[in-house]
């Protein structure tokens, strides 16, 4: 069954799909996108990731493409399209194609919505969580405005090639003062020696993952304290456990930095736990 997209009001082979070469998203990265997991036949925290996708537009003042309940069955009809359970959907939004100038197209340019779905391999997934996975430290050299979830990702994809390259499958960002910031892709957790989870908090050095926001509350439900502060990466080398958390992964240990093997080597008890109790929390929206 061929793969459809959905491109500025068609829905299209997506073989054949494309914009056009002035769109800003290719000239410039002038433009937002979300990623959303879909797990059993249901889209998870829907709400968050459209709250967000609306604040990245307003941050950089590019009107929604449509409205929210507009959207919301442009997704659900691109998933059941491409007859997706367990998988992803994507969405793009830029400003627009116009003739290539660095100031903003003429009001009333309409935006360019785009949205995918592709299906994925929970047992992959599965396979990750239980060896855990390796990840090499990088100094932050983005832009200041990370919280925004902005398409211009040419960083981060110097920094994942460079990871694999490493044989390592994720990035984490250090910043001038030896703090950790965040992964390519990935918000990062430790459980310090006290036995507190640590994460950074989301000050506009990191993008406000929706799967870090939902986690919060699943470790409520665990009785597991959370603690919002900055760390270092000794400390993260020297934590009782390290993980990832997004969209498309949840929550994926960390057992080797840079070489160096975090705590036994092997994915731990508070990032099992959570893993297992993260759907119980999540909003789950039928598609």
């Amino acid at each position: 069954m061929p793969r459809i997209a959905y491109v500025n009001g068609r829905y299209v082979n997506h073989g054949e799909a494309g914009v056009h070469i002035e769109d800003r998203g290719y000239q410039f990265a002038d433009g937002v996108y979300e990623v959303c997991e879909v797990r059993h036949g249901v889209i998870v925290d829907l709400t968050r990731h459209l709250d967000r996708l609306d604040r990245s537009l307003s941050e950089i003042r590019i009107n929604p493409p449509m409205t929210r309940a507009a959207l919301t069955h442009v997704i659900r009809e691109v998933l059941r399209r491409n007859r997706v359970r367990n998988g992803l959907f994507y969405l793009q939004v830029t400003r627009g194609a116009a003739r290539r100038d660095h100031v903003f197209p003429a009001a009333g340019t309409p935006s360019t919505l785009v949205v995918t779905a592709k299906s994925t391999s929970p047992e992959v997934i599965a396979a990750k969580n239980v060896s855990g996975i390796k990840a090499i430290t990088l100094p932050d050299n983005r832009w200041e405005r990370v919280d925004i979830k902005t398409v211009g990702l040419l960083p981060n994809v110097l920094a994942r090639q460079q990871a694999k390259e490493a044989g390592a499958q994720e990035a984490i960002y250090i910043d001038r003062d030896g703090m950790v910031t965040e992964g390519a892709a990935t918000n990062v957790w430790i459980v310090d020696k006290e036995g507190n989870l640590v994460t950074r908090p989301a000050d506009p050095g990191i993008l406000r993952g929706i799967t870090r926001t939902t986690l919060m509350g699943v470790a409520d439900k665990l009785g597991v304290s959370i603690v919002e502060r900055r760390f270092s990466r000794e400390e993260m080398l020297e934590a009782r456990e390290v993980f990832i958390t997004a969209a498309t992964s949840i929550c994926f240990p960390v057992v080797e930095i840079d070489g160096r093997t975090i705590a036994n080597g092997h994915p731990g008890d508070v990032s099992r736990s959570i893993r297992q109790t993260f759907f119980d929390i999540a909003e789950k929206t039928a598609i």
